[in-house]
């Protein structure tokens, strides 16, 4: 009736995480496994979160790396010992 008591539907949230489900933020150190792109680090760009590469220095957007059969990104987390 008027549209009064629809359900609203959620945006879908990205699931922000490697191939072995470790969860990745801004600052991140990664190494890509599309593009090319080697080791990079997750920045927040223009329109959002981005991969940059260290190497070269191009940029990828997040949604780009997003593997379609697990919903997770395509890469993999480098953790940084001291």
């Amino acid at each position: 009736m008027f549209g009064l008591f629809k359900k609203k539907k959620k945006k879908h949230q990205p699931v922000l995480a490697d191939l072995n489900n470790h969860p990745l933020h801004e600052g991140d150190v990664v190494e890509s496994l599309r593009y090319g792109l080697g080791k990079c680090r997750i920045i927040m760009g223009d329109k959002g979160l981005a991969y940059e590469s260290m190497e070269n220095g191009k940029q990828v957007s997040w949604h780009l790396m997003v593997d379609a059969a697990t919903d997770l990104q395509k890469v993999k987390k480098i953790t940084l010992k001291n």
